[in-house]
């Protein structure tokens, strides 16, 4: 049967029926038609599964369902992941929806360079007022090993659903020992890179369109969580020192960008000052520590910024700022751009 289908698409969804039918629209109507999606029900308690049944009559040849007890979306995707047969994996969310050549300008990116992920371009779009707010991973890039290019993993947004990913390469996964609720997706991304040599591959054009729900984003953080996220991190690093040393730089780069201003952000925006100071002077003390060579990265610098583009240069700036202790203020700044200005860059 593997040998049959080119890409399996995993779904999960939990409570919504309100933008379910367009997703699995976009994705019976795809242009590759050797193709299975499967959709999770993780105990959605609304009427996604109905949903996913009316649409499996129609297209009992593509679409698969597992329908399960709610244990959240980290444990739905190794469940997919464990019976996909396609020759690739590739994922999107259920609120989402993708482009009709989704499936097929991946998979032939990928085939046709024998990569172990495809990365496509996507849009943010705020589900209120249809407003597209950045366009992301559209910009020219070039194909690289990561074996020989570890560094351009930076680059790389850590959400699966504009990417797919070699089939073996997922299915040879070990499962974190307490994944954590929050930055998940990255944490999935990370695992799956130590098992990487092989090349990553680009489809430079929009292929998906990712709704920005109000709340779906920015949500409170509690010190459980971090503390989770700590963990998980400790437990990924073990795994980069013992499988795959060469990476450890980048791996590096990686947590200083994810925890010490992505993650960080989310809590400026969720969180007075005091909260955000301590998560400051905490997470700089576990990068510190752990993650050791983020102050001086060799690809946090001007030189690697200038051969590699945008990206760097942004990180290079925030890496700066963070030295200086000079976070605080800029959040200030980039919040006050998106919500009064209404100018969304994305960092």
């Amino acid at each position: 049967m593997s040998s049959r289908i080119a890409m399996s698409i995993i779904v999960p969804c939990y409570k919504v029926e309100e933008y379910l039918p367009r997703c699995i629209e976009s994705l019976v109507n795809q242009t590759l038609d050797n193709i299975e999606l499967i959709f999770i029900n993780d105990g959605s308690p609304d009427n996604c599964l109905s949903i996913l049944k009316s649409y499996q009559k129609e297209y009992a040849s593509k679409i698969v369902i597992i329908d399960k007890k709610n244990e959240g979306v980290w444990a739905g995707r190794w469940d997919a992941i464990n019976i996909a047969n396609g020759e690739y994996i590739g994922f999107l969310d259920s609120d989402d929806y993708a482009l009709p050549t989704f499936a097929e300008d991946l998979y032939n990116s990928a085939s046709c360079s024998d990569a172990d992920v495809a990365v496509c371009g996507f849009d943010r779009i705020d589900l209120d007022s249809q407003k597209v707010l950045s366009r992301e991973m559209c910009s020219n890039r070039s194909d690289f090993r990561i074996e020989d290019e570890p560094g351009r993993l930076v680059e790389l947004n850590g959400a699966p659903w504009n990417k797919c990913f070699r089939a073996g390469i997922l299915k040879s996964l070990k499962d974190l020992s307490d994944p954590p609720a929050v930055l998940d997706d990255l944490c999935f991304h990370l695992i799956a890179y130590n098992k990487m040599k092989g090349k990553v591959t680009f489809v430079p054009k929009s292929l998906v369109c990712y709704m920005v729900r109000p709340g779906s984003i920015i949500n409170s953080v509690k010190v459980s969580q971090i503390d989770a996220i700590k963990n998980s991190f400790l437990e990924i690093k073990t795994r980069y020192v013992t499988e795959s040393p060469s990476y450890i730089e980048a791996l590096d780069a990686i947590a200083f960008l994810h925890l010490g201003v992505s993650f960080a952000f989310r809590i400026a925006s969720s969180s007075n000052s005091s909260v955000l100071s301590d998560y400051l002077r905490s997470i700089t003390k576990f990068l510190d520590q752990e993650f050791t060579t983020w102050r001086n990265s060799p690809y946090i610098n001007f030189p690697y910024a200038v051969q590699h583009g945008n990206s760097y240069f942004k990180l290079l700036v925030v890496n700066a700022l963070f030295k200086i202790q000079m976070m605080p203020l800029f959040f200030t700044i980039y919040n006050f751009m998106i919500n009064k200005l209404h100018v969304d860059i994305k960092w």
